[in-house]
């Protein structure tokens, strides 16, 4: 079925040019974008975008869906990331496919309402059966391009591990199942709804050998790579005790640079590691807002990008932000350069091109992230005639003065929000069961 577009106030294409366009239409046919234009014929379906500023779907490179059952959890609330991490351990070993679906659920649906059609995800423990399918599944019946990541951790506290040894696993098996879930899943082709990443969580909780061994595995297969790097100082001092080197050369050692690499955090990235990463191209994923909530500091991003580092947005996990709006997390990169660095720092522009064609590209994803001929149809269309946006000279500035919730939202051509209602589920219903989840987590 073909969609048209119509009465765009503006289209914020991020396309080779970056060029914005006046009262424009766009036609969607077969889940790609095939004309873009003024006063384009009706065709099967019409949306009025009237009043509103369309940009690409917004992409978000790192999430811990499964921790949105563990918003604001008494005793983590004021931690630094060690402290947080063990203070949700014992919780999360508790959950089961249950919650890894419903959890998933509800996560999606918040990055859905704020404008966001692409997400990756990083599971990294399987507890009493939970599987990454279990997400897989939950992004398929929401309508969501994923990009899940097999995470892994296999050092336990008895080790000199963080995590519980109860939720750490076998270093064979976890190669054997990141082998069955890209066999099972991944989808190497253009317009692919899902692709499947290898993630050892972080080098603080696997071994050498399995981020060594984990690299050569994704290579054979031709997936991504994810992890945890560089993320508050805690992460730094590890890295000098243990492995005598920083993260980056950490990293490098073991083959985790490269285009087909990116890492979450990054807030501790000294100038050598930012060149060795504008270098190889590899990937980073930037949270700011999770940086705030545990004082991990401000990631140098204005110095990353004026190196030519890759770097897309992350809202991260909900236990360690207690929201995924990834619009609101745009604006939070954009405000934290400036504190860092001056109010010329980054623009709200920059801020929303790296919340799209930047995570895009982060991701490997050059068929998203733009509003172009060609391009997949993820579209995020934003009502600015609210109270957000009264009395902005300049519409198209959303992250300065605009809505934090999106009006309508495309994924593949298919609308999955429509009025700001999410089309796919009962969300009210995945709510309930949310709560009634979380009540049972903390008896």
């Amino acid at each position: 079925m073909a969609i048209l577009i119509k009465n765009a106030t503006t289209v914020v294409t991020m396309d080779a040019t970056l060029t914005e366009l006046a009262h424009a239409d766009i036609r969607v046919e077969h889940g790609v974008i095939t004309d873009i234009g003024t006063g384009l014929d009706s065709t099967d379906e019409t949306i009025d975008a009237s009043g509103c500023v369309i940009t690409p779907g917004l992409v978000n490179t790192h999430h811990h869906l499964y921790q949105t059952l563990t918003r604001a959890v008494p005793g983590g609330q004021d931690a630094l990331l060690f402290g947080w991490l063990q203070t949700l351990y014992p919780i999360w070993s508790r959950f089961g496919p249950d919650e890894m679906f419903t959890s998933a659920q509800i996560g999606l649906a918040e990055l859905a309402l704020s404008g966001c059609t692409l997400t990756s995800d990083h599971l990294y423990l399987y507890p009493n059966g939970a599987r990454l399918d279990d997400t897989i599944a939950a992004a398929q019946e929401i309508g969501m391009r994923f990009h899940p990541t097999r995470g892994a951790m296999s050092i336990g506290e008895s080790d000199g591990g963080l995590p519980p040894d109860s939720l750490v696993e076998d270093e064979a098996a976890i190669l054997e199942d990141c082998i069955r879930v890209i066999d099972t899943h991944h989808d190497p082709r253009e317009g692919a709804m899902v692709r499947v990443g290898v993630a050892p969580c972080s080098p603080f909780s696997v071994s050498r050998e399995l981020m060594r061994d984990a690299a050569l595995l994704a290579r054979d297969k031709g997936v991504m790579l994810h992890t945890h790097l560089a993320e508050n100082d805690e992460d730094i001092a590890y890295s000098l005790e243990k492995f005598g080197c920083r993260p980056g050369q950490y990293a490098e050692d073991l083959g985790w640079t490269g285009p087909d690499v990116w890492h979450a955090h990054c807030v501790k990235l000294d100038g050598q590691e930012i060149d060795l990463f504008a270098k190889s191209r590899t990937g980073v994923a930037h949270c700011p807002c999770s940086n705030c909530r545990l004082g991990s500091g401000i990631a140098p991003v204005r110095a990353m990008r004026d190196a030519g580092v890759p770097v897309g947005l992350g809202v991260d996990g909900s236990a360690s932000n207690d929201a995924g709006n990834l619009v609101a997390e745009a604006r939070q990169a954009m405000l934290l350069q400036r504190v860092a660095n001056g109010a010329n720092a980054m623009s709200a522009r920059e801020a929303l091109f790296i919340a799209t064609r930047g995570g895009a590209e982060v991701l490997g994803r050059t068929d998203c992230g733009q509003i172009a001929i060609g391009k997949r149809a993820d579209i995020a269309i934003w009502d600015v005639t609210g109270v957000e946006s009264a009395g902005s000279w300049d519409p198209a500035a959303l992250l300065l003065a605009g809505p934090t919730q999106v009006k309508h939202l495309l994924v593949e051509g298919r609308q999955i929000v429509r009025d700001g209602r999410v089309t796919s589920i009962d969300l009210p219903r995945m709510v309930e069961r949310q709560n009634a989840l979380a009540r049972g987590l903390m008896g």
